[in-house]
């Protein structure tokens, strides 16, 4: 825990008395100036940056959405906390620590399968043991056509075989989907669904038609989900395409258009607002 600096109390400057008789005193009470050296100083620093590390490491964590599959739910430029304790895998050195398995419908933190340093957020739309397939963009989950207000359809007259009637469509004839998912992928199919196997979980983009999810790479190990976002802390209006600026001199432009769009382009209406 930081050190606080101690309480400093100034000695009182003695009231003016007129009898000459009538002595000042002290006020004896009163502490002494005691001054923080150097070495106090920087432990006090080190104590801030100990602690808000094992947040950002242990207990929450900000992430910035730099792509469209999200939407409508997550947008490009929304900063996400992400807490990553609940659903995270639980630790026997945390015994306090509230944990639950990752449920359906849930948002989650994850890194991409085969992709240790890429994070993730998608859709849990699959627990293991669930039969899944889709049937013109509708997700039949253990044979019961789902609601699902917040995914963004395809229009009607832009159909894609693949994404919009998975499993039914052979791998072969959709592009992006991973050489390991195109063998593994028919050992998971029972009739028209796919079965999500013990310790694995199916992920989607709330975009479905403009997502690269598990149609395209398979399931997700249990132990690759990190957490769930709590709320957007901050939302700006950001391109499609900042993500692939990685230059110095783009980066350096663009946090000068931060600067000065600031107020104009921050999405107030998604800021400090809960995601689900």
């Amino acid at each position: 825990m930081a050190k606080v600096d101690k309480l400093v109390m100034e000695r009182p400057v003695p009231a003016l008395v007129e009898s000459p008789a009538l002595e000042p005193v002290a006020d004896e009470g009163a502490p002494e100036r005691v001054e923080e050296t150097p070495f106090e100083a920087l432990a006090s620093i080190c104590s801030v940056l100990v602690i808000g590390l094992f947040i950002l490491t242990f207990l929450a964590q900000n992430f910035v959405i730099p792509s469209g599959s999200m939407e409508k739910t997550l947008l490009v430029g929304d900063h996400l906390l992400v807490d990553r304790i609940t659903i995270a895998p639980g630790s026997s050195w945390m015994p306090l620590v509230r944990y639950r398995e990752p449920q359906r419908g849930d948002l989650v933190v994850f890194l991409g399968p085969g992709q240790p340093d890429v994070y993730l957020v998608k859709r849990l739309i699959g627990v293991p043991g669930d039969h899944i397939h889709l049937v013109n963009g509708v997700v039949i989950l253990n044979g019961v056509a789902q609601s699902e207000p917040y995914a963004k359809l395809w229009p009607e007259d832009s159909p894609y075989p693949y994404i919009d009637d998975f499993p039914s469509v052979p791998a072969s004839e959709a592009g992006g989907v991973t050489a390991e998912w195109a063998v593994d992928m028919p050992n998971h199919i029972q009739g028209n669904d796919l079965v999500v196997p013990p310790g694995m979980f199916f992920m989607m983009g709330d975009h479905r038609h403009n997502s690269n999810d598990g149609r395209f790479w398979g399931f997700t190990p249990r132990a690759n989900i990190l957490g769930r976002p709590l709320f957007n802390y901050w939302s700006f209006k950001t391109p499609d395409d900042q993500m692939n600026k990685t230059s110095i001199g783009e980066r350096i432009a663009w946090m000068g258009h931060v600067a000065l769009h600031f107020f104009s382009d921050t999405r107030w209406d998604r800021t400090l607002k809960r995601v689900k």
